[in-house]
């Protein structure tokens, strides 16, 4: 073989080798760091459809709950105001509610409003979703302050 050919393959395999360091570095990265979050403006296309609003706290019942708290994992202390859509759950950017959680799912769970109540339904996830100390497997109705457990994370509901 010529001395050009040698060089040729010795700067191949260079490049090669870099775009291997590089792309595990990219890896480590988003391991260290974790899923990016997104704004929730940039998640519907410009012109698409807004994200519905939650309704007038006015127009509930007084048992009917207005707010989601998390009360234990990562996100502790965190709280959404419920509306009228469903609330999804898990490590998806897409979720109304992201956890940084090794043991959720991209899309865990949904707890969603259903003739004046309120329920919570599994979504297929790997380690389950828990009402109290109770797997479940289809829609359950939840009430005010029950634990719903998610990987580490709890979540209540509140009025």
């Amino acid at each position: 073989m010529s001395e050009l050919v040698v060089t040729v393959l010795r700067l191949g395999f260079l490049v090669l080798l870099w775009l291997l360091v590089l792309s595990a570095i990219g890896v480590l990265r988003r391991d260290i760091f974790g899923t990016r979050v997104l704004a929730r403006d940039s998640v519907h296309p410009r012109g698409g459809p807004s994200p519905p609003r939650p309704a007038a706290p006015g127009r509930r019942g007084r048992g009917t709950p207005t707010r989601l708290r998390v009360t234990g994992g990562p996100l502790n202390g965190t709280t959404l105001t419920l509306g009228e859509s469903a609330v999804l759950i898990g490590r998806s950017p897409g979720c109304t509610l992201v956890l940084d959680d090794d043991y959720s799912s991209n899309r865990h769970a949904r707890i969603f409003p259903s003739e004046g109540r309120w329920y919570v339904e599994d979504l297929g996830s790997t380690n389950g979703t828990y009402l109290g100390a109770q797997p479940i497997a289809e829609p359950v109705p939840v009430g005010i302050g029950q634990p719903i457990r998610i990987g580490q994370t709890v979540i209540e509901l509140h009025r």
